[in-house]
């Protein structure tokens, strides 16, 4: 909520100077008597608001596109995608970061997420943990940064200290940056080497960036991993390829994704599944070339990976 910092007193009370009027921070008029509306009318004022966030991030697409690549660009050079940020902005990284290695398969490392406050402020305000830029600095060292990897700096108001103090050292480094904000006028705008910064407007309870900026972050981060991920070679058509099956529900899945990328039958779906150890791309190979796991190994090591090049496409 509001803090002092860029605030000056008026007539005794503290008002934040021009400069500092985050739009974030800005009240909504049209929820300005909220609390008498009733649970419909709530519900019915937040989707009309929450319309707005998908429009926001269509203006920002030509940036998203460009953090992608430059992404793919750090993966493809062995480094890594970090996220970095505070409260709900670091929380929602935290979840970006966490689904990926379930998802596409890769390393815990490829894909993390630092938060102001470590990980006691994944599920509880820290106080001030925000405030601090050396603090950043000691967590990215403690992650090893080096000038292959992506610091993607995610941060509402886009002058959290946090995350600038992150994205100047990342900078300093030779690390590409990446700032996220929903405040196209902060700090973060003149420090990351791409800035995207969908502007969804006051929220309707003012200063509560977990509303329509959280979700427009998040909208944005979806795009940035994925689009990343696809890039990298873990998407067949429009289906996972390499995601862990760490339960018969995943199991499952792994055998229908077979079956649509083959055309084959559940029985030899699952039967491929079995003989590759679980390996979704070898087991597609089998399906696809009629061959035998230890061939589709073979094919897909010739490929050096490349799973359409394997398969022929």
């Amino acid at each position: 909520m509001f803090g002092e910092r860029g605030w000056h007193r008026y007539n005794g009370a503290m008002r934040p100077s021009a400069k500092e009027f985050r739009l974030t921070e800005q009240r909504n008029p049209r929820s300005k008597n909220i609390d008498r509306m009733s649970s419909l009318e709530i519900v019915r004022l937040m989707n009309r608001e929450d319309r707005k966030v998908a429009a926001a991030v269509k203006r920002e697409v030509p940036a998203i596109a460009r953090a992608v690549d430059a992404i793919v660009r750090a993966l493809r050079n062995g480094g890594r995608l970090i996220y970095v940020g505070a409260g709900s902005s670091g929380r929602l990284a935290i979840l970006d970061a966490a689904e990926c290695q379930p998802t596409f398969g890769i390393s815990r490392e490829t894909v993390k997420a630092l938060i102001a406050g470590g990980r006691r402020a994944i599920t509880s305000a820290v106080e001030g943990a925000e405030d601090s830029m050396k603090n950043a600095v000691k967590d990215l060292r403690r992650a090893k940064l080096s000038k292959k990897d992506v610091v993607v700096g995610v941060a509402a108001s886009a002058t959290t200290p946090y995350v600038l103090g992150a994205v100047k050292y990342a900078k300093k480094k030779g690390a590409a940056t990446i700032g996220v904000a929903a405040n196209r006028e902060g700090q973060l705008r003149k420090l990351a080497n791409i800035f995207i910064a969908p502007e969804v407007g006051p929220e309707v309870l003012t200063g509560s960036t977990r509303l329509k900026a959280g979700t427009a972050q998040k909208m944005v981060l979806n795009m940035l991993s994925t689009a990343a991920m696809v890039g990298m070679g873990h998407a067949y058509e429009n289906l996972l390829i390499d995601m862990e099956m760490t339960n018969q529900k995943l199991e499952g899945r792994a055998v229908r994704i077979l079956q649509a990328a083959s055309g084959k039958s559940v029985s030899a779906a699952e039967h491929a599944l079995r003989s590759a150890g679980h390996n979704m791309r070898v087991g597609l190979i089998m399906l696809r070339r009629g061959v035998d796991a230890a061939e589709a190994r073979k094919l897909l090591g010739k490929a050096n990976g490349n799973l359409r090049a394997a398969l022929g496409d």
